[in-house]
C-alpha cells in the first residue's frame, strides 16, 4: 500500500515522494549501494542518486514494487561508480608510476622517436641483467606489473621503505646508464 502511495507522489510531483522513499527504503537502499563500493560517502552517494533516477523515471514508469525499482537504480549507479572509481584509480596509479620514471623516459610522437624506443628497450633490458635478481624483480614488479610497494615488500618479506630505496637506487642507476649508453633523457 505504500508503495501506491509513494508513486503517486512522484506521478504528482511532489517533494514527499522523495522524503518518504529515502525514510521507507533508504536503509535498504544504502545496503545494496555499500555492498558494491564498500564506502560511505558513495554508497551515500549513490542512493541520492538512486532518489533523483526514480524522480526523473517516475513518470512515465509505474513501477509494480518500487522497493525493487528502487533496488534496481541503486545497483546500477552504484556498479557505474565503482567502474569510474577503480579506472580513476588505475590512472591514478599509473601516474604515480609515470612520475617516478619521468626522468629516465622519452615521449615517442614520429618514426625517429620509435627507433629511438627500440634502442632504449635494448639498452633498458642490458640494464635490467646487470641488476641483481632482488633489484631486477622489484622494478619490474613495480613498474611492469605495476604492484603497490605494499604488495612488493609482503613478497620480499621486506620493509616497504625498502622497497621505495631499491626503486630510487635503481631509478638512480638508470639514469646513468641511460646517459652513458647515450641516450638522451
Amino acid at each position: 500500500m505504500i508503495d501506491k502511495h509513494i508513486i503517486q507522489l512522484f506521478f504528482e510531483r511532489s517533494e514527499d515522494a522523495i522524503r518518504i522513499t529515502a525514510e521507507t527504503y533508504g536503509r535498504y537502499l544504502y545496503t545494496i549501494a555499500y555492498r558494491i563500493l564498500s564506502d560511505n560517502e558513495e554508497s551515500e552517494e549513490a542512493v541520492n542518486d538512486t532518489y533523483h533516477g526514480a524522480w526523473n523515471a517516475i513518470p512515465p514508469k509505474q513501477p509494480d514494487s518500487l522497493k525493487l525499482f528502487l533496488a534496481r537504480i541503486t545497483r546500477n549507479i552504484s556498479l557505474d561508480r565503482l567502474e569510474y572509481l577503480l579506472a580513476k584509480k588505475r590512472n591514478r596509479d599509473m601516474e604515480v608510476l609515470l612520475d617516478e620514471l619521468q626522468e629516465c623516459m622519452i615521449v615517442q610522437n614520429s618514426t625517429e622517436q620509435r627507433i629511438e624506443q627500440q634502442i632504449i628497450t635494448d639498452s633498458l633490458n642490458r640494464f635490467l641483467e646487470s641488476l641483481d635478481q632482488e633489484s631486477r624483480m622489484i622494478f619490474i614488479e613495480r613498474y611492469w606489473y605495476m604492484k603497490p610497494v605494499k604488495e612488493i615488500a609482503q613478497a620480499w618479506q621486506c620493509s616497504e621503505s625498502k622497497v621505495k630505496s631499491s626503486l630510487f637506487r635503481t631509478r638512480k642507476k638508470l639514469k646513468i646508464w641511460l646517459e652513458q649508453e647515450g641516450i638522451a633523457i
